[in-house]
């Protein structure tokens, strides 16, 4: 097939070029720098340099297209609204509307699970979830509103929406920022310590996504992928730190008292257009239980993880060894 890739240069889109290029598909690899994927590039990717504000070049890029799997968005805990909202939700509308100018058949669309997330425990979540009145960030709000474009368009395109929680794997980008916090003893257990969360290897999100190119009774739907286990955060936290050698002895804020220090630079922040160092939907993020349901997955696409979270983390420690910025024992 003839497949497009919005976001082709990121973490996740990466790994999902390399895996079609390697099933034998013609891949066009949308983005703005290819400097990191020069590999991908020699094995056959062609590369689509486009902007997912600049509308007409979007529209352009789904000519010719089979499939397009839209993985492209900007993912921060902080930002503009409007950057969240042109890129997150108007990119989105401009990728649909460019699959039906084109006869596009399927459109595969990247979500998040955080568009169900309220900012409290949540245990077992399925798809059949609603969606919470108040975000504490635009970046899940968007998201919701590009879910909804894209169960809109069902009605005359072939769409698929996979919600992965907590992608985590080589390259990643929340990894090295967090080591980076504990060596500078400025990384704090937000809650008890003793949350239970699910999380995706990236690997997993790729085998969802192939899964999801062929499988006919995914269209229409919505799918959480997982790595379906239940992990304590903070145990797997302490245990990548003492795998690094970085102390393991964490401070503890209560989620309260870091809600009400994330809000305070939030609006710092507003004011010095600065990044804050905490803001209340990571705060809520790191501190509550969120644990997930994954059967309808395994209903629809035969999905099961095929990387373990302990393997997951295995993998990433050895790609931080290979970049040697890290020394583990």
């Amino acid at each position: 097939m003839k497949i497009l890739v919005t976001g082709g240069t990121g973490f996740l889109g990466r790994r999902l070029v390399s895996a079609l290029l390697d099933r034998g598909h013609q891949v066009y690899l949308m983005g703005r720098n290819f400097s990191y994927v020069q590999q991908l590039l020699a094995d056959g990717a062609i590369p689509v340099a486009c902007d997912l504000r600049d509308h007409t070049a979007v529209y352009a890029a789904c000519e010719g297209i089979h499939t397009v799997y839209h993985v492209a968005a900007l993912v921060t805990p902080w930002g503009k609204r409007n950057d969240f909202f042109e890129i997150n939700v108007q990119g989105t509308e401009a990728v649909l509307e460019g699959c039906r100018m084109h006869g596009v058949k399927r459109c595969i669309h990247v979500s998040s699970s955080c568009v169900t997330f309220t900012g409290r425990d949540q245990l077992n979540i399925s798809e059949s979830a609603a969606y919470p009145r108040h975000f504490s960030s635009p970046y899940p709000l968007s998201k919701r509103y590009a879910e909804e474009l894209v169960k809109a368009a069902m009605t005359d395109l072939q769409t698929v929406i996979i919600r992965p929680h907590a992608i985590f794997g080589p390259d990643d980008r929340w990894l090295p920022r967090m080591l980076e916090m504990a060596r500078q003893q400025r990384f704090y257990q937000i809650g008890n310590g003793r949350n239970r969360v699910d999380m995706t290897y990236v690997d997993n999100v790729v085998h969802a996504l192939l899964l999801s190119l062929y499988a006919p009774k995914a269209v229409g739907k919505t799918y959480i992928i997982t790595n379906d286990e239940h992990i304590v955060l903070w145990n797997a936290f302490r245990n990548i730190l003492q795998q690094l050698k970085l102390p393991t002895q964490l401070r503890t804020l209560p989620l309260p008292i870091a809600l009400t220090l994330a809000s305070a630079m939030e609006k710092q922040a507003e004011l010095t257009g600065a990044t804050p160092l905490l803001t209340r939907y990571i705060a809520s993020m790191l501190a509550c239980n969120q644990t997930y349901n994954i059967s309808a997955a395994r209903r629809d696409l035969a999905y099961e993880p095929v990387v373990s979270v302990s393997e997951g983390i295995e993998h990433t420690l050895d790609a931080l060894k290979m970049q040697r910025r890290w020394s583990i024992s």
